[in-house]
């Protein structure tokens, strides 16, 4: 099984070379308003779609990986690409221990690749768990970290 998740994105071939950097691979189809990446992994089907006016909106997207290592090995493909954002180890958000590493597309999605170390007691809103996304292109995610 693998989920399926399509993005509507202003400029195709611009995610496109994005999402190459991201992945390491080329999309296994693409037209000028469509492309799929059949991704191994991780297990992804992920199409990008030209967007007719709106702009898909998530909180974020996220790769879960089993290991520090699988952390390390895309930490320095995410440096190596220039689009690593931030950095942050062993922290309490979620209610979860964890390691994450966050980058942004082109369109403004804000993804991180993580892994649990132990999951936390749930103790009050999420909100006090010290959660945050990276603040976009300067501005303020709506969880944005504090600067």
């Amino acid at each position: 099984m693998r989920p399926h998740l399509s993005l509507d994105v202003r400029n195709v071939p611009q995610a496109v070379a994005f999402y190459e950097k991201v992945f390491g691979v080329s999309p296994q189809k693409q037209t000028t308003d469509y492309a799929k990446f059949d991704l191994r992994e991780p297990a992804l089907n992920f199409s990008l779609v030209a967007s007719t006016g709106k702009i898909s909106t998530v909180d974020h997207l996220g790769i879960e990986v089993d290991s520090t290592e699988e952390i390390a090995a895309w930490k320095e493909r995410l440096q190596e690409k220039g689009i690593l954002e931030k950095v942050e180890e062993n922290i309490a958000c979620c209610f979860a221990r964890q390691d994450k590493l966050w980058f942004s597309d082109p369109d403004g999605n804000a993804w991180e690749v993580f892994t649990i170390h132990e999951q936390l007691e749930v103790t009050g809103p999420l909100k006090n768990t010290g959660c945050c996304l990276p603040k976009e292109n300067g501005k303020s995610a709506p969880t944005a970290c504090p600067a």
